[in-house]
């Protein structure tokens, strides 16, 4: 398909807020002063936020992304990424003398929180998620004889607890406030006496980039939501916008991505981007849009974001001393004879 020319009628909806939220802000931005502060190589358990872009990124300026902790060699700094990891991770770092920056999004402790305390007063603690998901993993080791994973209003009827009277929802950060919402009203049918958290456990980042896209997705005719497809949050924004209206929409990582074909028919292209995207990703994808005829572009804003989160306090530490120390204190430098 050619260029299309330049149309009065054609014109780009772009969401407002999008792209980084605090915790991905902070989780990049702890790699890359870890990197400056230690040298590399500075090791991710799991990539640090679900974008291939910065992971790329991160990796030419020396991070190492490994899925595992025992494949950090001793004596070495690794980072837990934003999605937050189980307690038995922390263990498996001490054991194989690393020393440990923990980039946990601050809303995801605060599930886990949550989940020890609800665990401790001897709850059901139902968490609403997806199955595989590190943050879910994260969450469900906090406590796993007390929490069982609901993943959708589909799963609902197989949940059994053991006291009606004492269980509790938690939910995945990511997630679509609609359908937990619904998995939520499925649970309080069969247990009247749930209880909710004290405070909303869908991040903020999440429901206003899914409160933008519903805002313009009645208008749009296509939408591309600018994410990997490992990001939770970005492949919700697709199913809210479809839901809201948007004849089509898709993820695409990068602007080549898009496909001339699904401009067909189309003069109102809606964009946004997951809460671990960088801006620079939908700047080229609007360059992309302008060069088809796609020049006008009107902001859709549906909330302002102020939080910013500080960064986390191992990096005012040195950490490649302790982490020698580690390894002097624990018999040399060979893999750990108990791993």
């Amino acid at each position: 398909m050619g260029r299309m020319t330049a149309s009065p009628g054609r014109r780009v909806l772009l969401a407002a807020p999008r792209g980084y939220c605090a915790g991905v802000d902070r989780a990049v931005i702890a790699v890359e002063k870890a990197l400056e502060q230690y040298g590399a190589p500075v090791y991710v358990r799991h990539e640090i936020v679900h974008n291939k872009y910065v992971v790329q990124t991160l990796e030419k300026k020396g991070a190492i992304f490994v899925e595992r902790t025992e494949e950090v060699p001793p004596g070495n700094i690794v980072m837990f990424s934003a999605h937050g990891v189980a307690p038995v991770v922390h263990e498996e770092a001490a054991r194989g003398r690393l020393a440990t920056i923990d980039a946990t999004c601050p809303l995801v402790t605060k599930v886990h929180k949550e989940a020890v305390r609800f665990a401790n007063d001897d709850y059901d603690i139902l968490l609403i998620g997806h199955e595989g998901h590190e943050e879910v993993i994260g969450t469900s080791g906090e406590a796993p004889d007390h929490i069982q994973l609901v993943d959708g209003p589909g799963d609902v009827a197989k949940v059994e607890v053991r006291d009606p009277s004492k269980v509790v929802w938690l939910s995945q950060t990511t997630l679509s406030v609609d359908e937990t919402m619904e998995t939520v009203d499925a649970l309080k049918e069969k247990f009247p006496q749930l209880i909710s958290p004290p405070s909303d456990d869908i991040c903020y980042a999440t429901q206003n980039r899914q409160l933008a896209v519903k805002q313009m997705g009645a208008e749009a005719d296509l939408v591309i939501v600018v994410g990997s497809r490992n990001s939770s949050n970005s492949k919700r924004l697709v199913e809210v916008a479809k839901l809201a209206g948007a004849r089509a929409a898709y993820l695409v990582d990068f602007a080549d991505e898009i496909d001339e074909a699904w401009l067909e028919g189309v003069t109102t292209v809606g964009v946004t981007s997951g809460a671990s995207v960088p801006e620079i990703l939908v700047e080229q994808v609007l360059e992309w849009l302008s060069g088809r005829g796609f020049e006008d572009v009107e902001i859709v804003k549906a909330a302002e974001e102020s939080i910013i989160f500080s960064l986390p306090k191992e990096l005012r530490r040195d950490l490649r001393e302790e982490a020698a120390a580690l390894v002097a204190e624990r018999g040399g430098s060979g893999a750990d004879p108990a791993r």
